[in-house]
């Protein structure tokens, strides 16, 4: 193998061996890897070490302004791969298995179609069965298996960088590096707190970088060896912001914004000339990638992608965000950029980021973070993760980097916040966003008519969906209860659980409203009677609602007992009454090997996960992951 020197010789000297036949279809190689903001070392950040990214980064575009639709990784791979925003096919929860329209067609598909071998090492996690959408999809993947002659697209995902390993402090994990980075060189955002264990976690995270930069090397030097860097496009990218708290999991900038390096040959650049220099600030987003991939092989893009080619001269004026269910932390909230101002929306604003769920303690960074709260040494920033959040948060990342100020009430940016907040209306319209169907009840439309959550959610008429945005974003701004009485009784299953949100976000006293949601104990719609079940135990540890519950976990519809499951583990210590059906009938259903606990990845690790919470919330000690 030729030296990593020469290697770069190569890469800078392409223009010199361009030959004057046709010009072939490039191969493209995508370099992904887990859960890092754009820390590398062309980015500016001294600390990091990442020699072979730097060099490539030189003779390559850097793109400054780029995001993952979604903060945590399988509603941004599924965005990804089908260049469709997730929460339009409903594949934005984490993690689950959603039916996709028949004529949906992933991108290796549609570029298998147009001649390229298609290789995928390893990760999938679309939220939908990748099963005959790829040549080849295993940890052998590699292009080198393809028939002699074809174009490929391949894929390779590095997981050294996840939020296992980087809070793990695994040794072995950087054995291979000569040196380790200094923690007390490290600096830490203004949310994460400044102790010794923190800093030792975020140097190790910037070793984990460092090993990535190695594999990196690894894979062009492969494709040197196979004399195809002339030959072929190169990503290089991360799939959401650092596995630590404050990042992933936040729909935020720290949460949603990627490092990007772009490496174009030579004999290729007429497919970029729409980008001048070598660095770019025009707004990219996951759902662009697959439509742009397609760009530069030449190949049409499909109708049903919402991406479009992020390379072309026309460029995007918002970026789009989204964060739902992650493990069993229920969440609804958006985000719109413009690439400047950060408008936030909570639509479950009474629940605070930092949950009070297992994986909010599991070990590393998290455990830290629970511990200094407890001891009461948490900063001001980090203290905001516990507690409640607010409805509209909006954000000028030009002068606030680290998003410490919060301009949503300020006066003088009220255009500003109407202006954002009217293009996410359209947008979840124009999607129709499933988000706002709720995982429960979307999944429930889909079984019944034997459908998919794509379909389900265009069968609305668009004034029928204006109207469940319109009770979702009362959420947190309620100031009597009448307000909310009317939708109570909505005829959209919709309608009526966002009414509910906006009773548990209420902070006044309900007590004239528990006949009613008494009587909603009875509503056809589980993901409906298990929110009005949480709310009257709350509020009066009401009999008929523990009954209701109970019954909803014994259901055998995974996706609606995960919804129950959610609501057993917000009781707290209230779950007391439920905990002898719970260890005696519902966590045997879901035990096995994952974990040493839990069945499988998908819903019965989660529905496990809030049960043993619920537990642990009513002082009954349980075997967990750390």
């Amino acid at each position: 193998m030729k030296n990593i020197t020469y290697l770069f010789l190569l890469l800078s000297c392409m223009a010199c061996k361009n030959s004057p036949k046709e010009v072939d279809k490039p191969n493209i190689l995508w370099i992904s890897h887990e859960d890092l903001g754009p820390i590398y070392g062309c980015y500016g950040d001294e600390y990091a070490n990442t020699p072979t990214i730097d060099q490539l980064a030189a003779n390559s575009i850097k793109f400054t302004q780029v995001y993952s639709n979604a903060p945590i990784c399988a509603p941004a791979r599924s965005t990804l791969i089908t260049g469709m925003y997730a929460v339009s096919l409903g594949t934005q929860h984490l993690r689950s298995a959603i039916p996709v329209p028949e004529q949906l067609k992933i991108l290796p598909e549609v570029l298998r179609e147009a001649g390229y071998y298609t290789s995928n090492n390893v990760k999938t996690d679309y939220n939908f069965s990748h099963e005959g959408r790829w040549d080849e999809s295993s940890k052998e993947a590699h292009w080198r298996n393809r028939p002699e002659g074809k174009p490929f697209f391949s894929v390779f995902n590095f997981m050294i960088t996840h939020e296992g390993p980087t809070n793990a402090l695994r040794p072995e994990d950087t054995s291979s590096l000569p040196t380790h980075h200094d923690p007390a060189k490290a600096v830490l955002p203004p949310h994460l707190p400044d102790s010794p264990k923190m800093r030792e976690i975020w140097a190790h995270m910037y070793d984990l970088l460092e090993v990535f930069d190695g594999q990196v090397k690894d894979l062009l030097s492969q494709l040197e060896e196979d004399g195809l860097l002339e030959e072929t496009i190169v990503f290089v990218f991360a799939d959401h912001g650092h596995g630590m708290p404050g990042h992933k999991r936040w729909l935020d900038n720290a949460g949603l914004q990627v490092p990007f390096i772009l490496h174009v040959p030579d004999k290729y650049q007429h497919l970029v000339e729409g980008i001048s220099g070598a660095t770019s600030d025009r707004l990219v987003s996951f759902v662009d990638f697959a439509p742009t991939t397609l760009a530069l092989a030449g190949v049409n893009i499909p109708e049903m992608m919402e991406g479009r080619d992020f390379l072309s001269k026309e460029e995007s004026k918002y970026v789009f965000g989204y964060r739902d269910r992650a493990d069993d932390c229920y969440e609804v909230a958006r985000s719109v950029y413009d690439g400047r101002y950060l408008y936030i929306r909570h639509f479950m604003p009474q629940l605070p980021y930092y949950q009070n769920a297992l994986i909010f303690n599991k070990g590393g960074s998290y455990t830290e973070m629970n511990r200094l709260r407890d001891a009461g040494e948490l900063p001001d920033a980090a203290k905001k993760m516990f507690a409640t959040k607010p409805v509209e948060i909006l954000y000028d990342l030009q002068e606030d980097p680290l998003e410490q100020n919060n301009l949503a009430s300020n006066p003088e940016f009220e255009n500003k916040v109407a202006e954002l907040a009217g293009e996410l209306d359209e947008w979840m319209i124009q999607n129709r966003d499933t988000g706002l169907l709720t995982e429960g009840i979307m999944m429930q439309q889909a079984n019944q008519s034997n459908s998919n959550v794509y379909e389900i959610s265009r069968a609305y008429s668009t004034a029928s969906f204006t109207e469940v945005l319109k009770v979702a974003k009362m959420v947190g701004k309620i100031t009597q209860l009448s307000e909310v009485i009317p939708y109570l009784e909505s005829e959209i299953d919709a309608v009526r659980f966002w009414a509910l949100i906006g009773i548990d976000a209420y902070e006044g006293d309900i007590g004239k409203l528990t006949v009613k949601i008494q009587e909603m104990l009875s509503d056809e719609v589980p993901a409906v009677s298990s929110k009005a079940a949480e709310i009257l135990i709350k509020y009066e540890e009401n009999q008929v609602a523990y009954k209701v519950l109970g019954e909803l976990l014994l259901l055998e519809d995974e996706v609606q007992v995960l919804q129950a499951a959610i609501s057993v583990r917000r009781l707290g210590a209230k779950a007391k009454p439920l905990i002898p059906i719970i260890t005696k009938e519902i966590l045997p259903k879901y035990s096995g090997e994952i974990w040493g606990r839990y069945k499988n990845w998908s819903y019965p690790m989660f529905i496990g996960m809030a049960l043993d919470q619920a537990q642990l919330n009513c002082g009954i000690n349980v075997p967990t992951k750390k």
